[in-house]
């Protein structure tokens, strides 16, 4: 078939390799410009260049609705579209002019985390799997009909950047075997349980403060989830900010503030947390490792190196 690709950063690239690489011709490449959001120098493969060197044009837009794109994409007349993390809205008189329609490649498992930053929702929010939707485009914004979907376990101590490894290599083989199906006739997809969708903001600085009232074991998840290369978690000490760069739940329970820095626990130094800590029945936040505001790593045993005092939200 011939297909045209809306892609941008890493999972762009991977699915235009896949494309690139099976039966399919590739006429054309829309992408987004290089973006300095934290968010988005991570994982930044660029989907241009790659297109470039396969002789494929390039078309660059933050958003795509101006006439010249909507012109030059009649003119390359693709039997089907293929969006993979697109960042803007694609209008109708885009996703239906192919054909066959337009098929999304989404890092979740749809009808939950759809939007932005799916896997790291995910990972705060307790998920015991992950994964990644192939679907049809409609008017709805991550809300059209399962074309397929695959998903991976969430390991215990799995962190984001884990995930993200993982999830990256579904790309290009679910995209592949979807425009397979779709080529074959297909068009028996699965709908959405939409009472079951859930829709997900982008992640800004302010998701990454931690706040000592949630449980250790969903700070624990935070942390995990805020792994390098991506912003850490955060919090403050004496003013000035720190980020736990690793930490885990504590072995023993401690009664208390929420934020009290409390207890050394073999190589890690025990937060307290939790919303009833003061009960005593609650773990706290063993930290294991921080980054200082200059960007010194230390082992939290070596920068905690007196009890007591408070780790807060805000300086």
């Amino acid at each position: 078939m011939r297909v045209v690709m809306f892609g941008y950063q890493t999972w762009g690239h991977r699915t235009l390799q896949a494309l690139l690489a099976s039966e399919h011709e590739v006429a054309l490449v829309v992408t987004h410009p290089a973006s300095d959001h934290p968010y988005e120098r991570i994982w930044s493969d660029s989907v241009a260049d790659l297109a470039t060197e396969h002789g494929v044009e390039v078309l660059i837009r933050d958003r795509p609705d101006d006439p010249e794109l909507l012109d030059r994409l009649k003119q390359a007349d693709p039997d089907v579209i293929v969006a993979t993390n697109w960042r803007t809205w694609i209008p109708p008189e885009i996703f239906e002019l192919p054909r066959l329609g337009t098929l999304n490649v989404h890092d979740s498992l749809l009808p939950s985390y759809g939007g932005f930053a799916p896997l790291i929702w995910a990972l705060i929010n307790g998920e015991k799997e992950v994964g990644v939707t192939a679907h049809m485009m409609d008017a709805g914004l991550d809300a059209g009909d399962i074309v397929l979907q695959r998903a991976v376990p969430v390991g215990d101590r799995d962190t984001t950047t884990d995930l993200f490894h993982k999830t990256l290599e579904l790309f290009g083989p679910i995209t592949v075997d979807g425009l397979d199906l779709i080529a074959s006739g297909r068009t028996d997809w699965t709908p959405q349980d939409r009472s079951k969708a859930s829709f997900f903001h982008k992640r800004a600085e302010e998701d990454s403060r931690i706040d000592w009232t949630w449980p250790a074991e969903d700070l624990d998840r935070l942390v995990r989830a805020q792994s390098d290369p991506y912003p850490n978690a955060f919090t403050y000490h004496r003013g000035h900010r720190i980020r736990i760069v690793a930490a885990s739940v504590s072995k023993g329970l401690y009664g208390g503030t929420p934020g009290r820095i409390f207890i050394r626990e073999g190589d890690a130094v025990v937060i307290v947390a939790g919303a009833e800590a003061r009960r005593g029945r609650s773990h706290g936040l063993a930290v294991e490792r921080i980054r200082t505001e200059d960007g010194t790593e230390l082992a939290a045993t070596d920068y905690f190196t007196t009890m007591g005092g408070y780790l807060t939200s805000r300086r």
